[in-house]
This record gives C-alpha cells, sequence and structure tokens, in this order.
C-alpha cells in the first residue's frame, strides 16, 4: 500500500462542492504555480486525451520541453502527469503531495483539485516551456480553468456526465464554453450545431479568435492516412492512433501547433508530421497480441466510433468482454457495437462502481447474442481467452477503468505466454 496515495484516494470520498473557491485558495498558497508555465487548454466529451496527447507529441518534437496533465489513468496514477514521456515519479508524487498537505493545512480540497494542483506545481519546478492541460469535467466550474493559455480547444460535444452538466448538448456545451478566455483563440473541433452555436457565442463575446472545423481547417482520408488542410496543407500523414475519427482530433492538435506558430513559437512541419506519427495513446483502440483490441467507449459517442471502427475493420463476431459504469446509459453504448459481437462477457469495472452485469447480459440477450456475466474483469477475461478461437477478435471496451484492469491482466498473459 502507498500511504500517499492512499490519502489522495481518499480525497474522493470528499463530498464534490463544484466551485473554484477552494482550488484559487490552493494554487494561491502554492504560490500560483500554473503562471510559472505556458498552456494549452483542452476540453470536450470525446477526443480531448488525443488531442492533448498529439499536441503535446508535436511540441515535443518540435524541441520543447512539455508537460501534459490527463484523467483518468489506466494503470498508475502516475500516468495523469507527465513530461516528455517520462510520468512524473513515486518518490515526487509522495514529496509533493507532503509538500502541499503541509502548505494547505487546514485547506479542503477535492480529488481533482488536489491533483490538479500538484500536476501545475510539479509542472513549474520542471521548468516547461509548455504544459498541456486537459479539464477533468466540464469547464466552468473545473479546477484547470484557472490557467491563463495561449490556446483553447474544443474537441466534439457529446453527452456525458448530465448530472452535473445539464441534459441538453446546449447546456454541455456551455460548461465547457468557459475556457475560451477573453481574446485567447479557440480551436473547436466537429460540433453537432446546438454545441457549436453556444461554442461560437461564448467566443464572439470573448472575442475570441476562432479556428472552426470545416471552415478554417479539416483532414480528408487518404490509403495509409490523411491529409491536413489548414493554413498549409499537408498532403499525407501517417498517424500512430488508429481509427479514421482520429483525423478530426490530429487535424484539430495540428491547427493548434499553427496558432502557436503565429504567436511567435517556433513548430516546423517537420515536428508536426512526427507528432502525428509518433502519438501514443493507449486504451483507445489499442491493439493487443492475439487479436485483441481495447477501447474505452464509455458513452454513446465513444460506442459509435467503436462500432465504425470494427466495420472498417470488417469484425463482425467478437466477443465483448464489457464493463459500464453505473451512472452511464448503459443501452446506448451497448446497441451500437452488439451487431459486431457473438459473445459478451459481462463483469464490472475495476475501482469503479458499475452497472449490475445481469442487466448487461440480459439486455444483449434481447438482442439476440449470447452473454454470461462475472464478478470480475479478471474472470471475463479468463474466460473470454479460454474460448475463444485464435481467429476471434476479443474486445475490451465500455469503460476505462475495465481498460485498465484488463491492460494489467494482458501483460502479464502476454508476458508468461511468450
Amino acid at each position: 500500500m502507498n500511504p500517499h496515495l492512499d490519502f489522495l484516494y481518499g480525497l474522493r470520498q470528499s463530498v464534490i462542492k463544484l466551485g473554484l473557491k477552494n482550488i484559487a485558495l490552493l494554487l494561491a498558497q502554492l504560490g500560483h504555480p500554473q503562471k510559472a508555465f505556458k498552456s494549452i487548454h483542452v476540453a470536450g466529451t470525446n477526443g480531448k486525451g488525443s488531442t492533448s496527447a498529439c499536441l503535446a507529441a508535436i511540441l515535443d518534437a518540435a524541441g520543447y520541453k512539455v508537460g501534459l496533465y490527463t484523467s483518468p489513468h489506466l494503470q498508475r496514477f502516475n500516468e495523469r502527469i507527465r513530461v516528455g514521456r517520462r510520468q512524473i515519479s513515486d518518490e515526487e508524487l509522495a514529496a509533493l503531495i507532503e509538500e502541499i498537505r503541509a502548505r494547505a493545512r487546514g485547506q479542503s480540497a477535492t480529488f481533482f483539485e488536489f491533483t490538479t494542483a500538484l500536476a501545475f506545481l510539479w509542472f513549474a519546478r520542471q521548468e516547461v516551456d509548455f504544459a498541456v492541460i486537459e479539464t477533468g469535467m466540464g469547464g466552468r466550474l473545473d479546477a484547470t480553468v484557472l490557467i491563463r493559455p495561449l490556446v483553447s480547444i474544443v474537441t466534439p460535444v457529446s453527452f456525458d456526465h448530465m448530472s452535473s452538466l445539464g441534459n441538453t448538448l446546449a447546456a454541455i456545451a456551455g460548461e465547457k464554453s468557459y475556457i475560451i478566455k477573453a481574446h485567447t483563440p479557440v480551436v473547436i473541433g466537429p460540433q453537432e450545431p446546438e454545441a457549436l452555436e453556444v461554442l461560437l457565442t461564448r467566443a464572439a463575446r470573448m472575442e475570441a479568435p476562432v479556428r472552426l472545423w470545416g471552415r478554417d481547417f479539416d483532414a480528408s482520408a487518404r490509403e495509409n492516412g490523411f491529409a491536413y488542410h489548414g493554413r498549409e496543407d499537408i498532403a499525407l500523414l501517417r498517424p500512430g492512433l488508429p481509427g479514421r475519427h482520429q483525423h478530426a482530433n490530429l487535424a484539430t492538435s495540428l491547427c493548434a501547433a499553427e496558432l502557436l506558430n503565429e504567436q511567435g513559437f517556433h513548430v516546423e512541419r517537420a515536428a508536426m508530421e512526427s507528432g502525428v506519427r509518433n502519438v501514443e495513446w493507449p486504451g483507445r483502440l489499442e491493439w493487443f497480441p492475439g487479436r485483441i483490441l481495447l477501447d474505452g467507449a464509455h458513452n454513446a459517442a465513444g460506442a459509435r466510433v467503436l462500432a465504425q471502427y470494427l466495420a472498417d475493420e470488417n469484425i463482425t463476431n467478437a466477443f465483448w468482454i464489457v464493463a459500464i459504469k453505473w451512472d452511464k446509459v448503459a443501452e446506448e453504448i451497448l446497441l451500437p457495437v452488439l451487431p459486431r459481437c457473438r459473445r459478451l462477457y459481462c463483469t464490472v469495472a475495476a475501482d469503479q462502481a458499475s452497472v449490475d452485469p445481469q442487466k448487461l447480459a440480459d439486455f444483449a440477450g434481447r438482442h439476440g447474442v449470447a452473454a454470461t456475466t462475472f464478478a470480475t474483469p479478471a474472470a471475463a477475461l479468463e474466460a473470454a481467452l479460454s474460448q475463444r478461437g485464435a481467429e476471434t477478435p476479443l474486445l475490451v471496451a465500455g469503460s476505462l477503468f475495465l481498460v485498465g484492469a484488463a491492460r494489467e491482466y494482458l501483460e502479464h498473459y502476454v508476458e508468461t505466454s511468450a
């Protein structure tokens, strides 16, 4: 057990009171570390992690020292906070947790507020040139919103976290739109009209210059990748991330890099090509040896993207290990993917309250797909791996917490099978 992480995870039991007072006080007690580095702020429902990782890879290839703050993690907390390819070490993490607790004694904070302050403090100590900062949820009251970015990015907005953000696309987009700051350029990725109207209204109110997908930049598929069309055209990019949907995410990163270029930072075309080619984002359409595919697909939009990818790969008979967080609409995640599956292995996500696996199995059965329930992801994986044929694809999807547990199991499985 790690007592420092135990303390941090214990903060998850705190009642989340949406507001910026706590994080503002905490950052003040730490000397406002967020003011020590240049930042790019990324919000959205789907694609913000891939977009953040790609932009960080582009800036890294351009020779800059780049921090990257994302959530959630898959296997280790340290994944959330990194500089270049290096995650924060256990020793650095422990020291910063102790320091923040001492300097902010008596100051209340949620898990995400404390983690955000920790990331900002480490980036300041590391003297990063840039930090790419992903919001946790929303934007208006998100702990990350106190940064003053050079560029803001909004990736596709869709339905998720409705209990906190609202039940309409307009309401959700309204929350996320608060990362758009006065006179700060914003890159807006593909959006539904209802969300786009809200984002453009906020940008106009803040007098924020807009680069808009479909108007100012876009991407077109090529046989071995995609072409980017922005301030300059790049005829062929070979992306490190699979899936047609990633073309828009990567193009959004490229547009942000162009904006940084226009602000006087040197991000050459070679760095853009290298970043797109070398970006890594585990757990999102990630193939393991033995035809095993891992993908978060934790909301309806993500499930539709996964279904499209399975269709593109001509996969129609997958065995699917699935777990879904308790507050998601399970049917909206299951329905697009079920036609591509022959059997379901329904379980719970590690360290996450989940929809009853029997409910998932019953829904699959009503749609003509056989399903079995399992108490743990490991039990589901063991059964699926032993029952499928060598050519049968194994899909693990529905929750990033499930994917994290599966990665740990499969890393050991592949190692012992070699």
